[in-house]
């Protein structure tokens, strides 16, 4: 007799549990005619171009962040240089795998004003944070930043390693680039002349 109560039981839980499911595909709204199909695909082909360009862009792009290197190394490096030559290091966080990281790398390489702002006050490293490579204990040691902005992130050290700012980069983003006003006033607000 508990057999058969059980199985009623869930013979009633499974019946209730399709009438449910039921209920919510109702709710579901119908493609009513081939203009509604059309504007779907319309939007998945518009979003597979938008994929497709982007890919391409990042293709193009150098790749300024090496998964290989030794941040610790390399930023100890930075820093003793930046002491010897009176400027602070400016730290670009991320990967090639990110196209607004490599798109702002772009932006400052191929913008004269801004080349020529960053070469006379910065030692500029490209840290690399992607599964090949994540730098834990230098992001650690930074605040993990990246968890909090997005990437790209930017740390800006002082000659003698001290962290003294980290700017978010969405901030400095005009359509699908960047701010000429923005970025060259951010990179002017953390020289050592400021």
């Amino acid at each position: 007799m508990k057999k058969i109560t059980k199985s009623v039981a869930i013979l009633a839980l499974l019946t209730s549990g399709s009438l449910a499911f039921a209920q919510n595909i109702k709710n579901i709204p119908e493609v009513k005619n081939s203009d509604d199909k059309a504007l779907i695909v319309k939007a998945d082909h518009q979003e597979l171009e938008a994929k497709k360009k982007a890919a391409e862009e990042k293709a193009k792009l150098p790749k300024p962040y090496d998964p290989k290197a030794d941040a610790e190394k390399d930023i100890e490096k930075m820093i003793a240089q930046a002491k010897k030559e009176g400027k602070n290091v400016m730290i670009q966080a991320g990967g090639n795998w990110c196209i607004w990281c490599l798109r702002f790398n772009q932006y400052v390489q191929t913008t004269p004003e801004l080349k020529k702002l960053v070469d006379d006050n910065y030692v500029y490293y490209h840290l690399n944070y992607s599964p090949d490579n994540k730098n834990e204990k230098v992001f650690t040691e930074y605040g993990n930043p990246g968890d909090k902005f997005g990437y790209p992130v930017f740390i800006v050290l002082d000659q003698n390693g001290k962290m003294i700012h980290v700017q978010q980069s969405d901030v400095l983003e005009e359509g699908k680039g960047y701010s000429l006003e923005k970025v060259k006033e951010f990179f002017k607000t953390w020289t050592t002349k400021s």
